[in-house]
């Protein structure tokens, strides 16, 4: 790409070299990864760096400059996952049509800054045994505030959003905070019927494969050790969704995990067992639908019954709010446009 003459300059405050050399990561790393991504230049001096591409995509790197800046106060090291995760931040500022002007010099506290204020919600940190959590993008914020204001809550999007791992945080920091007594994480389990029948132990752990994923996101945020306590103890319970059928759960932060595997009635059936002093997570993924041919999903249902509830809040990703490996995204976008043209009469 050849640089325009003109050039956005960012002076990044205090000049510290320990904080320059983790933004700018092994061997410049971080910021060939921004080149890359925002189709621009990038040349710095120390603190001062230079910007050179399209006004609205300097004007976007500028920003994630001062950003990614401020998240290196801390002891933590910036990652190609943490930039990764900014840059779909950076995302919204593109759409937003906010030229910058040219040859204009900015500071961590100046006019660059006063944009990213303006536009992008401040993080809500969610505090967990082993480390906070930052939930990323106006959809994943926007979700974790859901989740800490109202008592059923439901994320609905693509794999790779993060709707199970926050809700999985939140249940444990609320757990931590003291204000629930237990966290019960549940999953249906398409195959629990014959085709497993073969596999040997109770029906609880023949569907352990099922619940992984929640156990993986339990580990990291308590540790091996406190989780297996708490499992011994019946502070965390995880257990397929065919066990919560007569139950009443009060003083507890449930998540249905992959909900879009349940029919209809087990959707009613799940959310009636919800009592007093508890939390609701439903998540899934409309799109990974494993169940038989002609067996109406749960959740299309309940979107559709219970969108208008007061009380209950709804949060819909889409393929941009992806926080795994870029390609993730893209894949997500490809089957959707394949399928979209299938679809097509």
């Amino acid at each position: 790409m050849k640089p325009s003459l003109d050039a956005l300059t960012v002076i990044l405050e205090p000049n510290d070299a320990r904080r320059l050399a983790d933004l700018c990561g092994q061997f410049d790393q971080h910021l060939r990864q921004i080149e890359r991504r925002l189709n621009i230049e990038i040349r710095n001096r120390g603190n001062v760096f230079a910007l050179y591409g399209s006004d609205a995509n300097t004007q976007a790197a500028g920003n994630l400059l001062l950003s990614l800046y401020q998240e290196t106060r801390g002891d933590d090291i910036l990652t190609p996952d943490t930039v990764h995760l900014f840059l779909q931040q950076s995302d919204l500022e593109l759409r937003m049509d906010q030229p910058a002007a040219n040859n204009t010099a900015v500071t961590a506290t100046g006019a660059v800054a006063s944009n990213v204020a303006s536009n992008v919600e401040s993080f809500t940190v969610i505090r967990t045994k082993k480390g906070n959590i930052k939930p990323r993008g106006l959809n994943q914020q926007r979700y974790v505030r859901a989740i800490q204001t109202h008592d059923i809550n439901f994320g609905v999007g693509p794999a790779g959003t993060g709707k199970t791992y926050l809700a999985v945080a939140c249940a444990v920091e609320s757990l931590l905070r003291d204000e629930v007594e237990r966290i019960l994480l549940v999953r249906p389990a398409v195959e629990a019927g014959e085709k497993l029948g073969f596999l040997p132990g109770d029906l609880s752990q023949k569907v352990d494969p099922y619940l992984r994923p929640l156990y993986d996101a339990l580990y990291e945020m308590l540790g091996v050790e406190t989780v297996g306590k708490l499992i011994e103890r019946g502070v965390i319970e995880v257990a397929p969704l065919a066990y919560m059928r007569g139950r009443t759960l009060n003083n507890s932060y449930i998540i249905l995990d992959e909900s879009q595997n349940t029919t209809r009635e087990q959707m009613k059936m799940f959310l009636t067992r919800i009592g007093f002093g508890s939390t609701a997570v439903i998540t899934g993924d409309m799109t990974q639908i494993d169940l038989p041919r002609g067996t109406h999903s749960g959740l299309a249902h309940v979107c559709e019954v219970l969108r208008d509830v007061t009380g209950i809040a709804f949060t819909f990703f889409e393929s941009k709010d992806v926080v795994r490996h870029p390609l993730v995204q893209q894949i997500v976008d490809a089957y959707q446009s394949h399928e979209d043209s299938h679809s097509k009469p």
